[in-house]
Formats: structure tokens, C-alpha cells, sequence
């Protein structure tokens, strides 16, 4: 009653056929898919290259003028010996060729790389300056944005400021002060720009951030001046005297003072310096807002 029929016991045995088969194969994908792996893992450790000669074949191509072959040698000693001290060379190196080969932004990014992998190494400070002149080879015109101008300047400082010491900081301190008047020739373009518009109030607060944080650059005279002319269009006589007073007073002999004298004349006025004024203020001894 309870037992199987011969055509049920044919399926079974048809069945467990089918299923000995599967596993065969499922074996046999395994053994195939390990043997792979294990070409593939030989395959790898049989490439990697000693770093020694991979650094030198880079150093050698460099020399031979072939960069594109050079730049390979020291990306692979960057992969495949990671941390060493060679690896810590080719990124160095991988960072002066994209500076030299005007990929600025490559250079950009393994300079920064390097700088904080090795901050202590001793060309810590070569590889932050890099980074500092890939920005500043990239200073556009006065006319566009000055994002990169700015950055181009605080990455120069870093330069000052942690490596003072550094055979670097001389052209450091000249490159950071190119940017910053070029920043500050921005602020005087726009608030040229508003006060031709006759937004005078705009225009002042341009004017007055080159005052404030631009003192050391060529365009001080000529915001003083300009705060002159757009504080006597708004009819603040009292804050039109003392920018002139005060451009007089630092630089007497400027055309800009002689300019900003004469408009007051020609309204019955002279320089008359308001020491409560913020502009008399900025130029107080020991002020701490001087750049």
C-alpha cells in the first residue's frame, strides 16, 4: 500500500541523477574559478616590480626626455610600494612633472598629497611651493573671479608660516604679494564699476575693504581718493575731508591726494581729518587692521 511504483521510482532515480550531475559541475566551476584566482594572484605578484628599479627607469626615461614613460615608472612605485620611501620620492617627482608639463591640477593634488603624507620630510616645503605656483600660474585676469588668486596666496603662506626657514620663502612672500594686489585690484574694478553707476554706497564698501585689508598694495591711494569722490556725491562732507586728509597725510605727493584736493576746493572745502572716523582709525599707529 505504502510502496513506491516503478514509475515513481524511475523519477527518483532520474532525479538524484540530475542532482549528481549538478554538483559535479558546481565542483568543477569551483575548481576552475580557484585555479583562476590563484593564476590571477601569481599573475599580480609577478608584476610587481622592485622599486628600486622602477624609480630609477623613471629617473632614466626623465632624462631621456620620454615623460610620458617616466610618469608610469613613478605612478607604479606609488602603487605597488606604497609608503616607502621611494614612493614617497616618485610623488614628488609625479608632482613637479605635472607642474612643469602645466597640469596644474594634477599637480595640485599630489603636491597636497605628499604635504600630508610627509609634513615633516624635508621637501615638505618644495612640495607645498609647487603647489602655490600651480595656483599662481593659473591667476587670471582682473576682470574674471579671483578664487584661485586667493588660493594661489594662502597656499604661499603656508609656505611662510610653517617652513620659515625654507630656500622658498623669499619667492613665497613676492608671489603672495602679487596675488593680493591682484585681489585688490578686483574690489577696486567693481567699485569702479558702482560708482560710474552712481551706486555710490556700494561702491564705498569696496573701496573701503581695499583701506581695510589691502594697505600694502599700489591701490590704497587710489581707494582713498575714490572714497573722497563717492563721499561728497552722497554729501557726507565730514568722511570726504578726512580720506583726504588722511591721503595727503601718507602719501603727500601722490596725484591721487592732488585730485581729491582740488574736488574739495572746488566745493569751498579742505582736508580735514575726523579722528572718530573709521579711515582715521585704520591708520592709527599700532592699528591691527594693516595687512
Amino acid at each position: 500500500m505504502f510502496g513506491l511504483s516503478g514509475l515513481e521510482m524511475t523519477k527518483n532515480q532520474n532525479w538524484m541523477s540530475l542532482t549528481a550531475k549538478g554538483l559535479c559541475i558546481t565542483c568543477l566551476l569551483l575548481i576552475a574559478a580557484c585555479t583562476k584566482t590563484a593564476e590571477s594572484s601569481t599573475e599580480f605578484i609577478d608584476n610587481v616590480e622592485p622599486a628600486d628599479e622602477l624609480y630609477n627607469q623613471g629617473l632614466a626615461n626623465l632624462d631621456a626626455g620620454d615623460r610620458k614613460e617616466a610618469r608610469d615608472k613613478f605612478e607604479a612605485v606609488d602603487k605597488q610600494h606604497p609608503y616607502s620611501e621611494l614612493s614617497r620620492k616618485s610623488l614628488l617627482m609625479l608632482t613637479f612633472m605635472s607642474y612643469r608639463d602645466g597640469q596644474y591640477a594634477d599637480s595640485v593634488a599630489s603636491g597636497k598629497r605628499y604635504v600630508s603624507l610627509y609634513p615633516g620630510s624635508q621637501e615638505a616645503a618644495y612640495a607645498q611651493y609647487l603647489v602655490g605656483m600651480s595656483y599662481f600660474r593659473q591667476i587670471p585676469d582682473i576682470t574674471r573671479d579671483q578664487n584661485v588668486t586667493a588660493k594661489a596666496y594662502t597656499s604661499m603662506k603656508v609656505v611662510v608660516d610653517r617652513y620659515p626657514d625654507s630656500e622658498y620663502v623669499e619667492d613665497a612672500k613676492l608671489k603672495m604679494r602679487v596675488a593680493f594686489d591682484q585681489i585688490a585690484g578686483k574690489e577696486m574694478l567693481v567699485g569702479r564699476y558702482y560708482q560710474e553707476r552712481r551706486e555710490f554706497l556700494a561702491a564705498v564698501n569696496r573701496f573701503r575693504r581695499v583701506v581695510e585689508r589691502f594697505q600694502t598694495t599700489r591701490h590704497v591711494e587710489e581707494a582713498l581718493a575714490r572714497l573722497t569722490e563717492s563721499y561728497y556725491s552722497l554729501g557726507l562732507i565730514s568722511e570726504a575731508q578726512t580720506a583726504t586728509a588722511v591721503l595727503g597725510h601718507n602719501f603727500p605727493d601722490s596725484q591721487w591726494y592732488k585730485d581729491s584736493y582740488n574736488l574739495l576746493s572746488s566745493g569751498g572745502l579742505s582736508p580735514n581729518e575726523n579722528k572718530n572716523s573709521w579711515i582715521s582709525k585704520i591708520f592709527q599707529p599700532g592699528s591691527n587692521n594693516k595687512t
